[in-house]
């Protein structure tokens, strides 16, 4: 069952990527962040009572409540660093980067929760890096062989994309070990709503630290919506993930759920228009190929 909700996971999670960019056009990062935390936290918390477990809050123990709260941290860090990529760079760049959580996330895994790193797993963290090389660097080409004046936001920003992408990915994996640890002894949606207060906390700190809280009320009705929508996606994957992560293992959950990177390509095409070139699509199935060989060998 834990494999069906990582899958379900993986869905959502491509979906708010795009709803997300969609959100992000003309609203700040920060802000949109903040908000859509909103949306998430209710979210969270209506499936708590709807599955009565509301009563759990007692029970948790000392060790749990610091996890849960250290996951909140890495989870809001990674959101900041992932929304901010998505603003000034392309889904089908930051995406990619973002996914290589997986192999930090293997390793972590392997150091600090003694699951065992396999051929397959192996195998699946040099495809994965393989893949993902191969999907940035032909869009470092591009933009260096490009000579149009009309030229991406990622390109106009140049590489600085690259570097919230790459954070995203580091507290991603951090998120996933650290909520591993904190959801063994409390029902997984009870402490994703816990784990979702201290991102909302941070977010809605980094809005009054930076200073942007007049443009909350400057962002377009439009993109609100949006940005509620990738809440709500963002709250739907959340709740599948650490439910696969509660009973099955983190070193296979998390390359199931990156496979939200076929939604998110699927849809960027779609929505923006984004092409992958032949070289970027290799990359792509590389990806998809070391994911799957990781979940069947699990």
């Amino acid at each position: 069952m834990w494999v069906a909700f990582a899958f379900g996971s993986a869905f959502f999670a491509g979906i708010t990527a795009v709803l997300a960019k969609c959100g992000i056009r003309k609203t700040d990062s920060t802000v949109a962040t903040a908000v859509r935390t909103i949306v998430v936290l209710a979210f969270s918390w209506l499936m708590v009572l709807i599955t009565g477990q509301m009563n759990g809050i007692g029970s948790i123990e000392g060790k749990t409540w610091i996890f849960l709260i250290l996951s909140g941290l890495a989870t809001g860090l990674s959101w900041l660093c992932y929304f901010h990529a998505l603003q000034i760079g392309e889904v089908s760049k930051v995406v990619p980067i973002d996914k290589t959580s997986t192999i930090l996330t293997i390793l972590l895994a392997f150091i600090f929760l003694g699951e065992p790193v396999t051929w397959a797993n192996g195998a699946g963290i040099v495809l994965i890096g393989a893949g993902t090389y191969m999907m940035i660097e032909k869009k470092k080409k591009e933009n260096k062989e490009s000579g149009d004046t009309k030229v991406s936001a990622g390109t106009r920003s140049g590489h600085g994309w690259m570097f919230y992408a790459f954070g995203s990915a580091i507290f991603a994996s951090l998120t996933s070990i650290l909520g591993k640890i904190g959801i063994e002894n409390v029902a997984s949606n009870l402490g994703t709503a816990i784990r979702t207060c201290v991102v909302l906390a941070m977010a809605w700190m980094m809005v009054f630290v930076t200073g942007k809280t007049d443009k909350v009320r400057e962002i377009p009705h439009g993109e609100l919506g949006f940005i509620c929508l990738s809440g709500v996606a963002t709250g739907a994957s959340w709740l599948c993930y650490y439910r696969a992560l509660q009973t099955g293992p983190a070193s296979v959950v998390v390359p199931i759920d990156k496979l939200s990177i076929v939604v998110s390509i699927i849809f960027s095409r779609i929505v923006f228009g984004e092409k992958l070139s032949r070289k970027a699509l290799a990359g792509l199935l590389l990806i998809v190929a070391g994911t799957m060989i990781m979940v069947l060998a699990a």
